[in-house]
């Protein structure tokens, strides 16, 4: 059923497309902000053609007497959207599947959003999802998206989350066999400046052969969001679910690959973080950040198997993983406090502090390096700062030197506890350096395994991961290799 992706097919067009094909049949169920999904099917004529059911339980009572209560307590969760997709699908199945099963495509479509309220104080968002056949009869696939309205008005969001709805549907049935243009469809007839999505999750028998961590880092080169994020299984998290209310530890870097003194970084980092008096220690969670720009290889494009790679690494270690397309701290705290209000910690060598005290990097801001450190260093934010072998010696933030005009800066920043060295470090990791560790690696030198963890290298070894030179045979040499043996 899939087409050639056109980007200039508009919400009606798209709606009318479905309504005509009478194998795509079932229900919608939208809570939160109206019913314009549903309604641009019905707008678009011929809705009789896929349209089984709609409604809008937006009472809490009557919500949670057909779809069961929220233990939370909170209705805008991807628990309460699963919830919805599988009653209402079940039913779809259970009322027709004798009646027109053998002809159709079931599907369920279900939204649960908080839109932009009267006084404008909070922040709309949402989850969409579909779940749907592909094949009479067949399997059921979920898509799972959640979203940002930007709008300033909630009927332009009501407008946007009908339109994004539409396109989540038709996309799951015209460009399911390109997950990548599936992803990109979504947007159409929308702008990031309306609608943010920062979590996609596909799976079923359909989606077999799609990695999700992919299509997050899809999400922010595109530009759809700025952060995306999965947990140590792999699995994607939505950022703003994934650390709510929690007290967090993050380390950036390029982490190609993690090294001995990113453990230590991140050991100790988190030692002396759950000292902290306002750290609360079952709240915690570490979070290994890669931006964008540490993605991109030479060519200025991103090199999918070595992301893979990487996060691969990391998520064998424990940790949850963010991508982000915030270059500067300021923007990346920025984005943090808004995900909680507990304290923030960011882990980082010297060298990552000597560039957040770069005047440079500021110029665009019209209040200068002030302006950005307003931000880095709110009252809930601290750096723990790794040492660094510089010039034979070792480099902290005890003799950690500024131009004269930052100085004072630095020091009131330090006093006031804004920013701590890491104590107890290992300090025969402070002359490994990760670029030299990766040079061996390529030409298969030894001498690198001991500079990273012991799984890390197994890892590499194994899966001859960034560069390392594996062995592999063709077939051909596979058996002359066999029959050599046969013959000894």
């Amino acid at each position: 059923m899939d087409n050639k992706y056109d980007k200039n097919l508009g919400t009606k067009q798209k709606a009318l497309r479905i309504n005509l094909d009478r194998r795509i049949y079932g229900s919608f169920a939208e809570i939160g902000a109206g019913q314009d999904t549903a309604a641009n099917f019905f707008k678009a004529g011929g809705a009789s053609g896929t349209i089984a059911k709609t409604m809008s339980a937006y009472d809490m009572k009557f919500s949670d007497e057909i779809y069961g209560p929220e233990p939370s307590g909170r209705y805008v969760v991807e628990s309460r959207l699963m919830k919805m997709i599988q009653h209402e699908y079940d039913l779809v199945e259970q009322r027709l599947a004798e009646k027109r099963g053998a002809d159709s495509l079931f599907f369920a479509f279900a939204n649960t959003v908080v839109a932009l309220n009267y006084q404008k104080s909070n922040e709309g968002h949402g989850w969409l999802g579909l779940r749907f056949q592909l094949t009479p009869r067949a399997p059921y696939n979920d898509v799972v998206i959640h979203i940002k309205m930007l709008d300033n008005d909630s009927i332009l969001q009501q407008q946007a989350l009908g339109i994004i709805g539409v396109n989540l549907i038709y996309g799951c049935f015209f460009y399911h066999k390109s997950p990548e243009t599936l992803l990109a469809s979504l947007m159409d007839d929308l702008s990031p400046d309306r609608i943010q999505i920062d979590m996609i999750r596909v799976q079923g028998p359909d989606f077999s052969h799609v990695d999700n961590r992919l299509l997050s880092l899809y999400l922010v080169k595109y530009g759809y969001t700025e952060v995306a994020m999965f947990g140590p299984d792999g699995q994607v998290l939505q950022p703003s679910e994934a650390l709510y209310k929690k007290n967090i530890l993050l380390l950036r870097g390029r982490l190609r690959p993690i090294t001995n003194v990113h453990i230590d970084m991140l050991r100790n980092g988190l030692k002396q973080f759950k000292a902290e008096p306002d750290v609360d220690e079952k709240k915690v969670v570490m979070v290994a950040e890669l931006t964008l720009q540490n993605l991109r290889g030479g060519d200025h494009d991103i090199n999918e198997k070595d992301f893979l790679d990487r996060v691969d690494i990391l998520i064998s270690l424990g940790q949850t993983v963010m991508i982000s397309n915030y270059h500067e701290y300021h923007r990346l705290v920025a984005f943090l406090a808004k995900t909680t209000r507990l304290k923030i910690g960011l882990v980082l060598g010297i060298p990552n502090l000597e560039y957040i005290f770069e005047e440079s990097y500021y110029q665009k801001l019209p209040g200068g390096i002030l302006e950005s450190f307003s931000t880095l260093f709110s009252r809930n934010v601290k750096l723990f700062v790794y040492p660094t072998f510089k010039e034979g010696k070792i480099s902290t933030c005890q003799n950690f030197v500024l131009p004269t005009n930052l100085q004072p800066l630095f020091n009131f920043l330090l006093c006031n506890d804004k920013i701590e060295d890491i104590r107890d470090y290992n300090e025969e990791n402070l002359r490994i350096s990760t670029d030299s560790v990766l040079e061996l690696i390529k030409r298969g030198e030894p001498g690198w395994e001991d500079k990273v963890p012991v799984e890390v290298a197994q890892m590499i070894k194994d899966k001859c991961l960034f560069g390392f030179p594996c062995v592999v045979f063709e077939p051909k040499q596979v058996a002359h290799i066999h029959q050599a043996v046969g013959n000894l």
